[in-house]
């Protein structure tokens, strides 16, 4: 009976009559005939981009479960994961602009990594990229890759300003493909589902890719911070992707032969070389948002934050445009600071009440206090008053003196993003955002070309070899 259910749905799917729900979502995304399987022969050819929640709870700042948005860039020739960024659920523009530096980037190894990650004792011909790229020397084994094309789906986050600005700083080619047409990235789009299979899974707070399948309090399961489950996924893609054997990678002068992403990267990077793109710090302040502001007697003012500096004197109330504006670019992960283009290259200018707050903080935390703050004063009193509500979070969620609760209630305005990630997530801000601390700290002179790495000062903790443990107790221990 059952298979004559199936032969019915399949005849009447092909004659278009008594569609369901999931029978028209199959269909809808389904490729027009006739249908050409995308390839590429080189790395980074064409790198493959998308967004999708993970299946996982994890625990937010605020204390409450939710599942995080995995981001990430697949290179088709060698079926390699080259970048992956965890956000929560609304990932910003900044986010996607770090997977094209980090496809550009070695991954760091992380000091408790075992030595057989790193890029020295795997396939990867080391020697000679240390020869042409120094980069490399500490590296986990994880290929550098320069995209050439990028395909996108229409998401707000890919076409947006911020986005395509970084892809043309970076001489990336930015390739939309049509809206509800998942085959076009197919390879992203399969990559997410083996991340559920091989790793998700295997996490404490998996919800199963269907509510069909979840258990009925996967919420209290959940044990792993943003953070530390962005450390697990980036392990797990050095030694469990990247060392996985693929169907349909085959070397070229072997095709019986099935290579692991790392060993066709390997096996390319001898056809088709390597160039190595080092990032300076002013690349990196190119990549992050940018906006228009007016430099005036105060400084620069946006989202009831003021900036200003010695080198801002000289071009106040003057701007070359026509609007009488500036260029300002800041990071949504560091907002006491921003970056303004000047004629003679960038110059930085600081929160004016940086000092007041002695933990660092996100845009996030600051637009929470401007929701539970109200304004009873002019602008500059009211922007302290801000900055004195947020020391006090930050200090009480560094002192752990209010903890959140798992009923997912909170009433007070110490009861808000921060209290839950305590000072591991403060010590571990680079490696989170992927972006260095200070971009400014790491312009280079003129004769220098080594680039910063980011998330070099990150520290992470693996979780065992995958063995059998209490998730709970080494989630504390972190």
């Amino acid at each position: 009976m059952a298979t004559f259910n199936r032969l019915v749905r399949a005849v009447a799917e092909q004659e278009g009559l008594a569609l369901t729900a999931e029978g028209q979502r199959r269909r809808a995304s389904r490729p027009v005939p006739v249908f050409t399987p995308t390839a590429a022969t080189l790395p980074g050819e064409l790198v493959m981009m998308d967004s999708t929640l993970l299946d996982v709870m994890v625990v937010c700042e605020d204390g409450k479960t939710r599942r995080p948005e995995l981001t990430m860039a697949v290179d088709v020739a060698t079926r390699s994961i080259t970048a992956a960024v965890l956000r929560p659920k609304g990932t910003k523009a900044v986010d996607a602009t770090v997977l094209l530096a980090q496809t550009l980037m070695p991954q760091p190894m992380r000091p408790d990594w075992p030595e057989y990650l790193s890029m020295a004792a795997s396939v990867i011909p080391y020697t000679r990229l240390a020869s042409i790229d120094a980069r490399v020397q500490g590296a986990a084994a994880r290929p550098v890759i320069r995209p050439s094309t990028v395909v996108i789906d229409q998401g707000k986050v890919f076409v947006s300003r911020c986005f395509l600005a970084a892809a043309e700083h970076l001489g990336i080619t930015v390739q939309p493909c049509p809206p509800a047409s998942g085959h076009a990235k197919g390879h992203v789009e399969r990559g997410f589902g083996a991340i559920g299979t091989l790793f998700a899974q295997y996490v404490a707070g998996y919800t199963g890719n269907r509510l069909a399948t979840r258990g009925s309090s996967v919420e209290d399961e959940a044990c792993w911070t943003m953070p530390q489950m962005q450390d697990l996924l980036d392990e797990w893609i050095v030694c469990g992707w990247q060392e996985r054997r693929h169907a349909r990678l085959r070397h070229p002068l072997m095709p019986r032969l099935t290579l692991t992403p790392n060993e066709m990267w390997a096996a390319l990077t001898g056809i088709a070389g390597h160039v190595p793109i080092p990032l300076t710090g002013a690349d990196w302040i190119e990549l992050l948002p940018s906006r228009r502001c007016a430099i005036t007697d105060e400084g620069i003012r946006f989202e009831y934050r003021t900036y200003d500096g010695p080198a801002l004197n000289g071009h106040r109330h003057r701007s070359p445009a026509a609007d009488g504006k500036w260029e300002v670019h800041h990071n949504p992960y560091e907002p006491w600071q921003c970056w303004v283009r000047l004629p003679d290259g960038w110059a930085q200018a600081e929160w004016i009440h940086r000092s007041l707050v002695s933990k660092p903080f996100t845009d996030t935390i600051w637009r929470h206090i401007r929701t539970v703050a109200t304004r009873h004063t002019d602008r500059a009193e009211h922007e302290d008053h801000l900055a004195r509500h947020l020391d006090e979070l930050l200090r009480r969620a560094h002192t752990g003196q209010t903890s959140a609760t798992r009923s997912h209630k909170s009433s007070s305005l110490a009861d808000v993003p921060g209290q839950r990630a305590g000072t591991r997530r403060a010590r571990r801000r680079t490696a989170d955002t992927g972006l260095p601390t200070d971009p400014a700290e790491h312009l280079p002179p003129a004769d220098e070309n080594t680039p910063p790495v980011p998330g070099s000062a990150g520290t992470a903790a693996s979780a065992g070899a995958w063995s059998i443990f209490d998730a709970h107790q080494e989630a504390q221990q972190w």
